[in-house]
């Protein structure tokens, strides 16, 4: 018997429209890497090439010495150990406080929940700008100001945003595995820790990127509440360069350079769950 002829699969001719979208996708995508690129290329130049016309994207000799003197003019160590501090604390608190607050609003039903669960959200509204003067006012008198604590202990108290993603998370997940399980006898803590929370690993690993790079990046916060130069963070070391009366932007780009980095680390690193976490939070309302 003759064996039946497979049909080739021709290929599918993108619309003019798909063609014209990734055409776009591309141009904005190269748009928003130039200026990191340039971060990257300037903090090996000279100072004298930055502004040097016409422009040169690469240096004419990389510049290793640009980071040795950026990690001599600051005491750059200590500033990153204060920074890891407030990194660790806010990532820590914000996936300890907004998972239980967030265990809450999804899995357990009590009276006025989704009342709560909106005023919650309200406070997302508010910038943070808005509430710094009260902050600040509140934190004196509780004689927190020169420490660590208003950066630290404030976000085990959950963050509205990190407790909404979360909570549409939780909700995604079957109600029967949490039946099947109060049925065997377990409490809604061994459910909570046991069940829900391994399998919201890609939810908690968005709200630890994010907590990761909302700290990291912070500079209003620590200008505030810190108040002394031993507890600098590195976002405050880029402005004492700056106010220099001569500030060595080669210097500053080594820096911007250094800080940038494991950013990008952790986003190339954990991206398969930052963009899940992402994707399911958003299934259900």
């Amino acid at each position: 018997m003759a064996k039946p002829q497979r049909k080739r699969k021709q290929g599918k001719i993108p619309s003019l429209e798909v063609i014209f979208l990734y055409a776009f996708l591309i141009v904005l995508a190269i748009l928003f890497i130039l200026p990191i690129f340039y971060l990257f290329m300037g903090s090996f130049k000279a100072e004298s090439e930055l502004f040097r016309v016409p422009f040169k994207w690469l240096p004419d000799k990389f510049q290793f010495g640009n980071f040795i003197n950026m990690f001599s003019s600051i005491p750059f160590f200590k500033y990153l150990k204060n920074t890891m501090i407030i990194v660790v604390c806010n990532i820590v608190g914000s996936l300890l406080s907004c998972s239980l607050v967030a265990y809450g609003f999804a899995r357990l039903r009590w009276p006025g929940r989704d009342k709560v669960f909106i005023l919650v959200l309200i406070t997302m509204i508010l910038p943070y700008q808005v509430t710094l003067v009260p902050l600040f006012l509140m934190f004196t008198k509780m004689k927190w100001i020169g420490t660590f604590l208003p950066l630290t202990v404030t976000c085990f108290f959950g963050n509205p945003f990190f407790i909404f993603l979360l909570r549409q998370f939780f909700t995604g997940i079957p109600q029967d595995i949490s039946e099947a399980a109060r049925i065997d006898g377990a409490g809604e803590f061994t459910i909570f820790s046991k069940l829900v929370i391994p399998m919201a690993k890609p939810a908690l690993t968005t709200v630890a990127i994010f907590a990761f790079i909302r700290s990291w990046n912070d500079f209003l916060g620590p200008l505030v509440f810190l108040g002394k130069d031993e507890l600098y963070t590195l976002s405050l070391a880029a402005s004492m360069l700056k106010s220099n009366l001569d500030p060595n932007w080669s210097l500053l780009l080594a820096l911007g350079a250094v800080m940038i980095l494991p950013v990008l680390i952790l986003f190339f690193v954990m991206q398969k769950y930052f963009i899940q976490g992402i994707a399911m939070s958003g299934i259900k309302g």
